[in-house]
């Protein structure tokens, strides 16, 4: 196994980072080698449906859709 030492890393961050190990019951290490798993595995994998019709629609590629508003529903049919 490989060793890292992150050197000026932000007091803040590390102290994100140990609430969220704390969070998950891990050590620090054990988290940290989690998100650089998660960071660097093919993107494909991680691709879901709401992913898939972000990257096709949505405010960043040009479409906006604004939702009607709501009205009371219809009545139920009757069957007798």
């Amino acid at each position: 196994m490989a060793s890292m030492t992150i050197r000026n890393l932000d007091e803040d961050v590390k102290e994100r980072l140990r609430v969220l190990a704390a969070e998950h019951q891990r050590s620090m290490e054990e988290e940290v080698r989690r998100i650089l798993r998660a960071a660097v595995e093919p993107r494909e994998s991680r691709r879901n449906l709401a992913d898939i019709v972000r990257s096709h629609f949505g405010r960043r590629n040009g479409v906006d859709m604004v939702l009607p508003p709501r009205g009371p529903g219809r009545e139920p049919p009757s069957f007798d």
